[in-house]
């Protein structure tokens, strides 16, 4: 089996780098339309795909099985996500034996979200606190993986300051973490000044930014709530007028993303992490628009 290349190598192609998120449906009927979508966005050639890992790891399994389809039968680089919650050390180790025994070499490593039904983090018995433990323990395990870590523009939501939450981004990037993918954001110059404030404290490594195309009102305003990001007036105000128009309000979050990333590209940013919500029409309908 060829391993997969390492994301930090393709950083120096010297050209934007184009990546998705997929998540792991909750069965076999969701895992036939994500072979679908999987299948209609290959001509979009994403440099690398991401798997996400469920609150608590309740979707371990399937996130291994969708990586493996995704590199086995689309030909993909995957990065699986892995998380701290729930999983002792012994578990992480062996859960990362099994991600290199794959051939896999890029993992997003995060701390992960509270169990549904909590609104805490509990530590595993002999479990890891916190991401930049996980980056360590991964270096230490297999020091040729390449691993992402989450970055947010806005402060993490428990964090007490933006520069309280950049302390804790540096020890992750200290402790081995390759690059840096935000969370969603709507206003551009929210990641500027995040890049800023990142090389000031001492943070070299690419941070990409993680765009998320607008489809649904509510829905963008539970995501906000949850990573701590805001709506800009006028893209709310654009959002309300449409009301329930579904057709409108995706003709809106395309053409906002659309134009994000146009800037973000236009300024330097070393790519672009799309959130598409195991959705293809929004990452083909923004490939095109940026291939025009």
């Amino acid at each position: 089996m060829t391993p997969d290349r390492p994301i930090s190598d393709l950083f120096s192609l010297q050209r934007p780098l184009r990546s998705l998120e997929f998540f792991p449906p909750k069965d076999d009927a969701g895992l036939d339309t994500l072979r679908a979508t999987a299948g209609a966005l290959r001509p979009m050639q994403p440099d690398f795909v991401s798997v996400t890992y469920g609150a608590g790891g309740t979707t371990r399994d399937r996130t291994a099985q969708v990586s493996s389809l995704l590199k086995n039968e689309f030909g993909f680089t995957v990065m699986p996500h892995l998380t701290c919650v729930g999983h002792s050390r012994s578990e992480l180790c062996g859960i990362a034996d099994r991600i290199h025994e794959g051939g896999f070499r890029n993992i997003m490593t995060l701390r992960g979200d509270p169990p549904k039904g909590s609104n805490e983090f509990n530590v595993a018995p002999d479990g890891l606190r916190n991401a930049h433990e996980l980056v360590s323990l991964l270096k230490a395990r297999q020091p040729n993986f390449c691993l992402g870590v989450a970055g947010y523009p806005e402060r993490h939501p428990e964090a007490a300051s933006l520069e309280e939450d950049l302390t804790h981004l540096k020890r992750k990037v200290d402790a081995g973490a390759d690059f840096i993918t935000t969370q969603l954001f709507f206003d551009n110059s929210v990641y500027y000044r995040f890049v800023e404030k990142c090389r000031a404290a001492g943070i070299s490594v690419p941070i990409v930014p993680g765009i998320m195309p607008v489809v649904s009102l509510k829905q963008i305003i539970r995501f906000t709530q949850m990573c701590g990001a805001t709506l800009p007036a006028q893209l709310v105000t654009r959002l309300e007028i449409a009301a329930e128009n579904a057709e409108v309000l995706e003709t809106i979050g395309l053409d906002w993303a659309l134009t994000q990333i146009r800037g973000l590209l236009a300024n330097g940013a070393p790519g672009y992490h799309l959130y598409i919500l195991n959705r293809a029409k929004a990452a083909l309908a923004l490939a095109a628009g940026l291939a025009a």
